[in-house]
């Protein structure tokens, strides 16, 4: 079964299925639920399943994607570290068409587990590799456009592999683009120190790598390549409350020290 940042696969999964069987729910993920019956693995270890931050942060991730895929239809999506997201499945069935291809990079482990859970596309390709071994670059098609996702792995690598995976993707993928997310340093400093916790008997691994909005803001002067940086919204939750409270953190700059943020990268 899976360990380290890996398991962390196992956490969100959960999650976002638990969030898909609801009545109300925000994500339609059917393949989720599927696949998280077909692990057989004790999910309360992991402890509270029903919130809401990995469906909502799922639905960013699928926004973003289908509105390059909408410029490009015939574009290869390469989703670094995908770990158990079913991504591929929900835009497969959603308004972009069925021209694109998609590569998903990830350590054997999780590889081996998508081959033998998940239903096979001749869309779909998987490399057993870590995203920092930069040879899955040769193997990406980039004649009709390139769509790197990093959804919860940048936090996990140290700066200067972060920084540099980011930087290696502006030079090899010219008028691509890359998006990720990243947590503000406070939840990144509870978590590396074991003082936030999902549950008593699970601690999610440190998160040396985090990044203010203006600092995120600033890759387009530090690193050769990117032409542009977008500060992405998230889609609305469920609740009033809530959504008022993304709305203002998002939009007012006293909140920019203290939330998370999703960043959308366009390479020149």
């Amino acid at each position: 079964m899976l360990t380290g940042v890996s398991e962390t696969a196992l956490m969100t999964l959960n999650v976002r299925a638990t969030e898909a069987r609801r009545r109300d729910r925000l994500i339609d993920d059917p393949m989720a639920i599927q696949l998280a019956d077909s692990i057989d693995f004790d999910f309360s270890k992991f402890g509270l399943s029903r919130r809401q931050d990995m469906a909502v942060r799922a639905l960013a991730f699928d926004r973003e994607t289908r509105r390059f895929l909408g410029d490009h239809p015939r574009a290869t999506v390469v989703a670094l570290a995908e770990g158990l997201q079913t991504s591929f499945y929900r835009i497969d069935a959603a308004d972009v068409g069925h021209e694109f291809h998609w590569l998903t990079v990830d350590l054997p482990p999780v590889i081996e587990l998508r081959r033998r859970l998940l239903p096979a596309s001749d869309r779909v390709r998987m490399l057993a590799q870590s995203a920092l071994d930069y040879s899955w670059m040769d193997q990406v098609d980039t004649e009709h456009g390139v769509f790197v996702t990093a959804e919860g792995l940048l936090m996990y690598l140290q700066p200067e592999e972060a920084l540099g995976l980011i930087g290696e993707c502006a030079a090899r993928f010219p008028g691509g683009r890359m998006l990720f997310e990243l947590p503000p340093a406070w939840f990144a400093r509870l978590i590396s120190r074991g003082l936030l916790r999902p549950s008593f008997s699970y601690r999610v691994p440190p998160m040396p790598f985090h990044m203010t909005p203006s600092q995120v803001a600033n890759l387009v002067n530090e690193i050769p390549g990117i032409r542009a940086v977008h500060d992405i919204a998230l889609p609305p939750g469920r609740g009033k409350v809530l959504n008022a409270l993304l709305w203002g953190a998002q939009r007012l700059p006293w909140f920019d020290s203290v939330r998370p943020v999703f960043t959308l990268l366009e390479f020149g």
